[in-house]
């Protein structure tokens, strides 16, 4: 990685410039001014014309438009966010917030969205770093300028990209602190936008447009569902990527099975939607295992759990439990054709007019028959739902919607989600799980270490659902088959 010259935003006030500032062991000096002028000239114009919207720019346009009738009157500020150091002068890859995501389709750094109210309405405003400055040296001496991080478009060329008027960022803070009337702003994005704004919002008021955001994405638009369509079909190919190489997995860790499925989702998609769990073994009976760097063993079973981002920042989550050599035992059955059934009623409970949180109960139900039945609770099934004492091996929920976020939706209020009705055009996951912990001394020994999930990816239609993960076999009969058709391949 090259050293930069200066890892800093340069001072851009209207008033008073001031010099880009050189790194303190640098190993230049500093620029003379005769380099400082050469570099200022001989550049070809590299301005874009005539470019096409995003493809979801229409669709944005009806998110803001019901965004301003929800509030009408009111100033509403969304900001991107900003870059976050890793360590020193380097950064985290950007990810732009949902929110500003969700409203503009842009994704670039330092963004601010704002709708400032009118008569009937608003007026939209995309806020945005214009390109790099070339008369004051920012496009090469700042680690953020053009030769350091790459071109990116200039205002004009972003409003023909998003459909939106856009202006220089560098400016805003200055308006907001001169604005009037009620304000709201998404915060916990833009440190410097919530202080331009800190006497003019409550955290109350915010937190009602987060919460509105939150619910307005519910319900995917046809864009939406096809975005999510992609993501699961490259998490499909990406699983089975997976298969082909358990061999080579088996001579390593959990991290060539996490590297391999990375792979996939960094030529197909935009990223990892989050962070892959490989785990393989007892490591399977750990909900979030992410660390990756356990043996993956044959006799074993592995608990793949991942997803494809788009470029539109769309995810997929998807898990399967498979047999490392292909097989599975006897108990490892048993317990994956539990699950299975538990997953079938889930699924089978997701139609609109539904109680989004039948599809838990009915597979909670399932689990627990067979935990009765299995002499590790004692009945009824029903006392023991009603004490939730299956949870000491099922512990999580069935499943959560999906969207821009893999826990979308989030911030809505119970009444809109968990005690919520379901509609076409919402996007859930099932995953119900069995999990017995290796030191869990109230199950047969043979039950210990041994984990299972099963998770798809399910569209509320107007007649009942469709699951855009059955691309993936989830039967344990096909699971072989289907595993021993890749590693001949």
């Amino acid at each position: 990685m090259a050293e930069e010259l200066n890892p800093e935003t340069p001072e851009t006030s209207e008033t008073e410039e001031e010099p880009i500032k050189q790194r303190k062991n640098g190993l230049y000096p500093g620029v003379s001014d005769e380099l400082a002028e050469n570099m200022k000239s001989g550049w070809a114009d590299t301005e874009l014309h005539g470019l096409e919207p995003i493809a979801q720019a229409s669709h944005t346009a009806a998110r803001r438009a019901a965004l301003s009738a929800r509030f009408p009157g009111e100033r509403l500020v969304i900001p991107a966010g900003n870059l976050k150091t890793r360590s020193n002068d380097t950064e985290y890859a950007f990810r732009a917030s949902t929110e500003y995501a969700y409203l503009t389709g842009d994704q670039t750094q330092d963004g601010v969205l704002v709708l400032e109210p009118k008569i009937d309405g608003h007026d939209a405003t995309v806020y945005l770093l214009p390109r790099s400055n070339r008369e004051n040296g920012e496009f090469w001496l700042d680690g953020q300028g053009e030769l350091w991080v790459g071109r990116r478009h200039s205002l004009a060329e972003a409003e023909q990209v998003l459909g939106i008027p856009a202006k220089d960022v560098r400016k805003l803070a200055a308006a907001l602190k001169d604005a009037t009337g009620p304000v709201r702003n998404v915060r916990g994005h833009d440190a410097g936008v919530e202080a331009a704004l800190t006497d003019k919002v409550t955290a109350e008021r915010d937190e009602e447009l987060r919460v509105y955001l939150s619910e307005a994405r519910a319900v995917k638009d046809a864009f939406e569902i096809g975005e999510l369509q992609k993501a699961v079909d490259s998490t499909v190919r990406g699983f089975e990527d997976v298969v082909k190489i358990l061999d080579k997995a088996e001579a390593t860790s959990e991290r060539y099975i996490e590297g391999t499925f990375f792979l996939r989702a960094r030529v197909e998609g935009n990223d990892i939607g989050y962070g892959s769990i490989c785990a393989a073994g007892p490591h399977a009976t750990t909900l979030h295992w992410v660390r990756n760097d356990g043996d993956v063993r044959p006799g074993d079973l592995l608990l793949l759990d991942a997803g494809v981002e788009t470029h539109t920042l769309y995810t997929a989550d998807v898990t399967r439990t498979l047999p490392i050599d292909g097989r599975y035992s006897e108990i490892q059955r048993k317990i994956y054709d539990a699950v299975y059934e538990s997953q079938e009623a889930g699924i089978a409970a997701v139609r609109p007019g539904a109680k989004y949180r039948d599809f838990h109960d009915a597979s909670q139900h399932v689990l627990a028959e067979k935990l009765v039945e299995w002499g590790l609770l004692e009945g009824p099934v029903e006392k023991v739902l009603e004490l939730g004492l299956q949870r000491r091996w099922t512990l999580h929920g069935t499943g959560h919607m999906l969207g821009l976020d893999v826990h979308d939706c989030a911030a809505a209020r119970r009444e809109a989600y968990v005690d919520g009705t379901l509609e076409p055009g919402m996007c859930l996951t099932v995953e119900p799980g069995l999990y017995f912990q290796a030191d869990d001394l109230t199950v047969p020994e043979e039950y210990r270490g041994i984990g299972v999930r099963i998770e798809d990816d399910i569209v509320v239609t107007e007649d009942g659902n469709r699951n855009l993960s059955a691309g993936l076999p989830r039967q344990a009969d096909e699971v072989e088959a289907w595993m021993a058709g890749l590693k001949q391949a």
